[in-house]
């Protein structure tokens, strides 16, 4: 086990022997560790759907508990069901990752309000800023372009590091220079050309693999490894990741209580020893709390009825019209209104639904049927309302 103090409180992470060894290593002082460069061999000698950083019983833990049991819908449906959770989630889990200071609450009132927090640096509300428009991007209705390509990588860095970049040349764009990752003793690759290659060959390779799982670790290992842009990797890589899980339809990742430190030591464990173990610990854990919290979120929230968003607009045509002729929501004046605006085989349960909408007719409901309070309560003289359910 691993116990990571975090300002929320102390977080015990389930890790292997192997885990607690890359820990122990990249917890010692920098000048204990040996320096390290990019090993591209870790790049090359991964093969799709034959190499395997997530071991195949983990992988079938990860997708029964990522799966909702409902009906079938289409890509990315769940996390259009809860973007707004997942986008004030994501945005303050990741943007905390980088240090960023602003609560849940004050991130939530930024994304939703616009209301920005008092005594906060101005880069901090930037970053999360950027997350929101980066995580739109993700789950926005069209997803023909969004996948793991040259298109969306650099969009997400680009929305990312808007107005945070030195060189604003440098956002949505591979690194044609030199970089240094603080506190480690991590040297990247420098050729812009070499680069490039392995950016392309990343990305050709996460789109072989098969199981979103892999394909969604293989980049929080690799994009930050590669370092391919200037700064903004790790943030890319965490948006990355999520890309695979919403095209499967499966429980988004949003890193929600994930200590910072556990997350840095995984990150540096790959740097400086080219092991994934902790970093690997670290993911399933965060997405297995991101299940908890979206299956509570799921439950509390009541499925639309499909048939009543249908037929919506014809519901409140034929009830406005009884309701303004002064008639009784009887079955014939019901049949009647109804006629070539809903399909036979859906008029007994037509007429039902308008009947139990009378059922629940009142003052204070009227607005759903574009009815003012006059009309209202001038059908309910007429026709004795209250004897009719209203």
């Amino acid at each position: 086990m691993g116990r990571f103090e975090t300002p929320e409180g102390d977080v015990t992470i389930d890790l292997s022997s192997v885990a607690r060894d890359i820990l122990d290593y990249v917890s010692r002082p920098v000048a204990a560790r040996t320096p390290r460069g990019y090993e591209r061999r870790m790049l090359d000698d991964y093969v799709p759907n034959e190499s395997a950083y997530i071991p195949d019983n983990l992988k079938a833990h990860l997708n029964k508990i990522g799966k909702p049991i409902v009906a079938e819908r289409a890509a990315g449906t769940f996390a259009r069901d809860i973007l707004s959770r997942f986008l004030i989630d994501l945005s303050w889990a990741s943007s905390r990752l980088e240090g960023n200071t602003y609560s849940r609450l004050d991130t939530e009132r930024l994304i939703q309000f616009g209301q920005e927090a008092e005594g906060k640096d101005a880069k901090e509300t930037q970053m999360i800023l950027n997350h929101k428009a980066a995580i739109e991007l993700l789950v926005q209705e069209s997803t023909d372009d969004i996948g793991l390509n040259r298109f969306t990588l650099l969009n997400l860095h680009a929305l990312l590091s808007d107005n945070l970049m030195a060189d604003p040349e440098a956002s949505g764009s591979l690194r044609r220079r030199p970089v240094d990752i603080s506190g480690s003793v991590f040297t990247p690759l420098a050729v812009p050309q070499v680069i490039e290659e392995c950016f392309s060959l990343i990305l050709t390779k996460a789109g072989a693999i098969g199981d979103p799982f892999e394909r969604a670790f293989f980049m929080m290992v690799h994009l930050p490894y590669l370092q391919p842009f200037e700064d903004v990797n790790k943030r890319v890589s965490r948006l990355a990741a999520n890309i695979p899980l919403i095209r499967a339809d499966l429980w988004p990742l949003s890193f929600v209580d994930v200590p910072e430190r556990a997350y840095v030591a995984g990150t540096m464990g790959v740097y400086v020893l080219t092991r994934l173990e902790l970093l690997r610990d670290v993911f399933v854990w965060a997405y297995e709390r991101s299940c908890q919290r979206y299956v509570v979120i799921r439950d509390s929230v009541a499925e639309p009825d499909r048939f009543r968003m249908r037929y919506r607009e014809a519901l409140i045509d034929v009830i406005s019209q009884i309701v303004r002729e002064k008639k009784w929501p009887a079955e014939n004046e019901i049949l009647a209104l109804e006629d070539r605006i809903v399909e036979s085989r859906d008029v007994p349960k037509f007429v039902e639904t308008v009947s139990q909408e009378f059922r629940r007719l009142n003052e204070f409901n009227i607005s759903r049927y574009r009815l003012r309070l006059s009309e209202y309560w001038a059908w309910f003289r007429e026709t004795d309302g209250a004897d009719s359910g209203a």
